[in-house]
């Protein structure tokens, strides 16, 4: 009888540990055939990053440098995974595909083509879990229902059994020598060869995700509940390897509970709300194109004013932790949380900008972008999305946030040089020094560094009244 085969199709799962599909085909087939398809409609389509093609590239280099010390290696197309999956499976005559399931609108359409091809071709579709602590279909209201609120979701995701952790395979199969294996292009074979993020904020690929993990475990995360708000540190800066699966999030779960500690249940607890984005995504799919909350559908004029959104993008509106946030973004590939939700309450509440202009933004840049998390945290601080609160809770003051979580300045030194000689007692209001105060400092406001430009207490109202017809 020949030896059974079966495909194992990476997505945004890019690793070895703890990759239920990968575990379940190993575990039942005498060969295993690690595939990636490049599907130009993510490389070029709504969701197109040259940043995030760039460190997909590394993470998949990385993966095929993994298989190859196995003994196996991974196999590249560029198509359309509905014939690509279904053509490689007939050529290595693979009685199943094995893939980690998505949420995503457009992954769920990709993947119910691709399990009709494969049925077609005779082959059997075996999607898994492994993205998510658990199930984000799982957790459901006591009516049956989907949840719209984070707390209540948490208790009972927290109550959902967890699948053990897997760990990776010490050896797989040789591939078949007649197989063309591929080659992974170049960045610039794919048009992404523009310098969209000059510093990458972390290096790309498992074995990197795994060291920056065990550094997190060996200390910062006891202190994670109390500084994950620092803008100048305490993040675990992991993001990024969960969003391409570099990490199992149950892993980081498991490992930070086993770690324990108040900053441990913090960590664990933002591992969770990207669950809760993930269940909203894939209840309410809708979310990727309008507003969650009924009320602003349509009610809420927002602003065309290109200027202001041109100001907002590049970092120059004229406060600095605004423009910090900005410019570690374009720099990076990445934002601090906190500065996240600063510059996405600037934008669509002193700005009075679509909150689907910040998602595009964010979308293009972010090392970590992806659409449940992207927009459902955007549509959480534009008042718009699941999780309600006042709107007057989220109208965020970028100057007393700068001082609270900024209180040296040391994160807005950073990323706007032309302030650093500002004095910290001014740098929240730069505008606010006298002229001999600006030349001591460097920084002619207007010329070095840019005048606000708006009134924040004049937006906040004007935002105030916006959100009050709901």
């Amino acid at each position: 009888m020949p030896a059974s085969t079966a495909v194992v199709w990476f997505r945004r799962d890019l690793r070895l540990h703890d990759l239920p599909a990968l575990a379940a085909a190993h575990a039942e087939h005498e060969r295993v055939v690690p595939l990636f398809v490049l599907d130009d409609a993510l490389l070029r389509g709504r969701y197109a990053s040259p940043a995030r093609a760039r460190f997909m590239l590394g993470a998949l280099r990385a993966l095929d440098a993994a298989l190859r010390e196995r003994g196996s290696g991974l196999v590249v197309r560029h198509g359309r995974p509905e014939e690509e999956v279904a053509a490689l499976a007939r050529e290595v005559s693979a009685r199943a595909v094995h893939w980690t399931s998505d949420v995503a609108p457009y992954a769920r359409r990709r993947d119910a083509r691709v399990t009709a091809a494969l049925r077609d071709a005779g082959v059997e579709a075996r999607p898994h879990g492994g993205g998510y602590l658990a199930d984000p279909s799982q957790p459901r209201t006591k009516a049956g229902r989907p949840y719209t609120v984070f707390s209540p979701f948490h208790r009972a995701l927290d109550a959902v059994a967890r699948r053990p952790v897997h760990r990776a395979p010490t050896a797989l199969p040789p591939l078949p020598s007649s197989l063309r294996k591929g080659r992974l292009p170049s960045a610039s074979a794919l048009g992404v060869d523009d310098d969209s993020v000059p510093e990458p904020v972390v290096e790309p690929g498992e074995d990197a995700a795994r060291a920056a993990l065990d550094a997190f475990l060996r200390g910062p995360i006891d202190a994670y509940d109390q500084r994950h708000d620092d803008l100048s540190g305490g993040t675990s800066v992991l993001s990024p390897y969960l969003r391409w699966g570099c990490l199992s999030a149950r892993e980081c779960e498991e490992r930070a509970r086993r770690h324990g500690g108040a900053g441990a249940a913090a960590f664990t607890r933002q591992l969770a709300w990207r669950d809760f984005y993930a269940h909203q995504l894939l209840m309410f799919p809708d979310n990727a194109h309008r507003e969650f909350q009924a009320r602003y559908r349509g009610t809420l004029e927002w602003s065309d004013a290109a200027d202001a959104l041109h100001a907002w993008q590049t970092g120059t509106t004229g406060y600095p932790l605004v423009d910090a946030g900005m410019r570690q973004l374009a720099r990076s590939g990445w934002m601090h949380n906190r500065a996240r939700l600063v510059v996405g309450s600037f934008l669509t509440k002193d700005l009075h900008i679509d909150w689907r202009a910040g998602e595009r933004h964010f979308a293009r840049l972010l090392l970590d972008g992806e659409p449940a998390q992207n927009n459902g945290n955007w549509q959480w601080i534009a008042s718009t999305g699941a999780d309600p609160a006042p709107y007057f809770r989220r109208l965020f003051n970028p100057i007393t946030q700068q001082r609270k979580f900024d209180p040296d300045g040391v994160y807005v030194r950073r990323w706007v040089p032309e302030l650093r000689d500002v004095p910290v007692d001014k740098l929240a209001e730069p505008w606010t020094m006298s002229d001999a105060e600006q030349a001591a400092a460097g920084c002619a406001i207007g010329t070095d560094y840019p005048a606000p430009i708006v009134d924040h207490a004049a937006e906040r109202r004007v935002a105030m009244a916006r959100y009050a017809i709901g």
